[in-house]
């Protein structure tokens, strides 16, 4: 697990040192066990490592004596390592270690640009051929996009830069901040940029399961892989017991986070009766509360988790008066806006999983896309025939509903989205086609989630996050295997999540299993409550002298907004402001990355 970074031109110039360094410090936080950047005319490949397979080997950038001009990255953790590497061996190659990225440079070697259709894993590879007449850089991300890769291509000069993180990006020369006109509508009504976007022009997000092929001077060719071949045997129980199972194994400390609801709870389960049959010592578990009486608290239900899976349980107290000063430190780290408020509660979760020792943790992240477990989703098969469900679909995806969004707007911004279109309709678009071409509501809805949300709004949003801290977050649900099996079951198993209630009904408290779903995430409506602790910073924020200067939306409808919320706090008004506000100290924390600057880690 690392933070990478390069870049690939058809000019002999060698790039900039101290650019080069700018780069690899600002994503140091993931990386800080070694770091290594080398460069010569027209390219550089850096690394900055978290050490997890093999740590005393696995120097990056992976070079092999036998094959002198190919050079690779990665970022995550390949699975199937010891396989590919006892068949590599058959056919030559020697390796100096045993840890996962090694082979990557044989790989490359025997299957060229294929290489990443043999990989099993969480992944973002760079593989950089050097040698004469075969001058080209690969990149590659696994199928769900758990490894982002952030990319800008400059037109101009035909250079092509990457890196696991936009602050990192925004360090190279000629990659400029340049926010997209419509990233606050996209923001209001998806909550985060999805599927290659990002929220600045000219900085794109290599898409889930695709490889790109760079030439010197060329832009990116990006193709769309088959997904990762792989035959799920048993029940739901039996395919993620075995991919627990798997991804427990490290050559450090391992964890898991339990929220205290089903998926994080199965995971819970599976983790501690590996550890029960191996003879190992029980697994820790982490969850996350906040000082004081706060609505939706979970921490009774994950302690019924722990008790029941007999895990050594840590439960960790927020104090909310130190949310203001996270909120700074995590929209810098996600790189984009992410109007989740949960974005807040995940940054301390995995901060004190590092601070206790941890260098891996375990989470359920991807279950509600593949197993049908969203209200919207449930709404939607309960939408009759006729009604425009869709339009609902997009929504209750929003941060903000389409007529507060217009209602917000100034004319000239709602004119705007209405020429240019908002992200909202793309959803309801691709909801639509599906149904007009006999798509059943639930695979429709699963497709969007998996193959869209589930990357952009959940797992870069896990992935920067943990790696603030130096944690590798891993995630059982979105493994080949899982993601295979639940594609293949049939519809009313995917709807509520039965196949995994099922599953769960021998391992987990019924406290837990009868317990509406809740999601993990920060009780925004009493935080911007009065006297609440975010509620000077969102008002700071949102400003009339801000929102003016903006232009974008109305500071005396905004106004009107907080004082609603203010006098009746509900979820709904305290969503749309926070999506607002997240906005402003976005653009406002990633403007000064285009001054030269030491970027300090968390």
């Amino acid at each position: 697990m690392c933070r990478i970074l390069g870049s690939f031109a058809a000019n002999a110039a060698r790039p900039d040192p101290a650019a080069l360094a700018s780069a690899s410090a600002r994503q140091r936080h993931g990386g800080p066990d070694e770091h290594r950047v080398l460069s010569g005319p027209g390219w550089s490949l850096g690394c900055d490592r978290l050490a997890v397979t093999d740590p005393r080997g696995g120097q990056q950038p992976y070079r092999l004596p036998h094959l002198p001009g190919v050079l690779a990255v990665l970022n995550g953790e390949i699975y199937n390592h010891a396989e590919l590497r006892r068949s590599l061996a058959a056919r030559g190659h020697r390796f100096p270690d045993r840890c996962d990225g090694t082979l990557l440079p044989a790989l490359y070697a025997e299957h060229g640009p294929a290489f990443a259709e043999h990989l099993d894993g969480m992944f973002a590879v760079a593989v950089l051929d050097l040698r004469p007449g075969r001058a080209q850089l690969v990149l590659a991300v696994d199928d769900l996009g758990m490894k982002p890769l952030h990319l800008h291509h400059d037109p101009e000069d035909g250079s092509t830069r990457f890196a696991s993180e936009v602050p990192a990006l925004l360090a190279f020369g000629g990659v400029r901040f340049a926010p997209r006109v419509d990233s606050l509508d996209t923001v209001l009504a998806t909550r985060t940029a999805f599927s290659a976007g990002t929220a600045l022009d000219g900085v794109s997000v290599l898409p889930p399961g695709a490889t790109a092929l760079v030439r010197p001077g060329a832009a990116p060719v990006v193709r769309r892989r088959a997904p990762h071949r792989t035959t799920p045997l048993g029940d739901t129980q039996d395919v993620l017991r075995r991919e627990v199972r798997r991804l427990a194994a490290a050559d450090v400390p391992v964890c898991a986070v339990t929220s205290g609801g089903l998926d994080s709870g199965l995971v819970t389960a599976l983790a501690a009766e590996h550890a029960r049959e191996t003879d190992a010592e029980p697994p820790h578990t982490f969850h996350l509360t906040y000082r004081g009486n706060w609505p939706g608290s979970e921490a009774a239900h994950a302690r019924s988790v722990a008790r029941r899976a007999r895990t050594v349980h840590h439960e960790i107290a927020l104090d909310p008066d130190e949310l203001p000063s996270l909120l700074t430190r995590t929209v810098r780290h996600l790189g984009q806006p992410n109007a989740d408020p949960i974005a807040l509660s995940t940054y301390a979760l995995f901060r004190a999983v590092r601070q206790k020792g941890f260098t891996v943790a375990l989470t359920g992240d991807g279950a509600d896309e593949l197993f049908g477990g969203y209200d919207r989703m449930a709404a939607a098969l309960a939408a009759p025939p006729g009604t425009d469900w869709a339009a609902a679909y997009a929504d209750a995806l929003s941060a903000a509903p389409r007529m507060l969004r217009e209602h917000l707007y100034t004319a000239d911004y709602r004119a705007h989205i209405a020429d240019t279109g908002s992200a909202a309709d793309r959803v309801e678009q691709e909801l639509r086609s599906a149904e007009a071409a006999g798509v059943d509501r639930v695979t429709a809805t699963t497709a969007l989630e998996t193959r869209w949300r589930l990357p952009a709004y959940h797992l870069r949003r896990v992935d920067h996050l943990a790696m603030a801290w130096g944690v590798e977050a891993r995630l059982p649900f979105c493994q080949p295997a899982v993601v295979t099996h639940a594609r293949a079951l049939p519809s009313a198993a995917r709807t509520g999540k039965r196949a995994l209630y099922e599953a769960g009904a021998e391992l987990l408290p019924a406290s837990v299993l009868r317990r509406p779903k809740q999601p993990f995430t920060l009780p925004v409506e009493a935080m911007i409550a009065p006297g609440g602790p975010l509620l000077d910073t969102v008002r700071e924020l949102l400003s009339p002298a801000r929102l003016v200067l903006g232009g974008k939306v109305r500071a005396d409808r905004v106004g009107r907004l907080l004082a609603r919320q203010l006098a009746h706090p509900n979820r709904p008004d305290a969503q749309a402001l926070w999506a607002l506000a997240v906005h402003e100290l976005w653009t406002e924390v990633h403007r000064t990355l285009q001054i030269p600057a030491n970027y300090a880690a968390a």
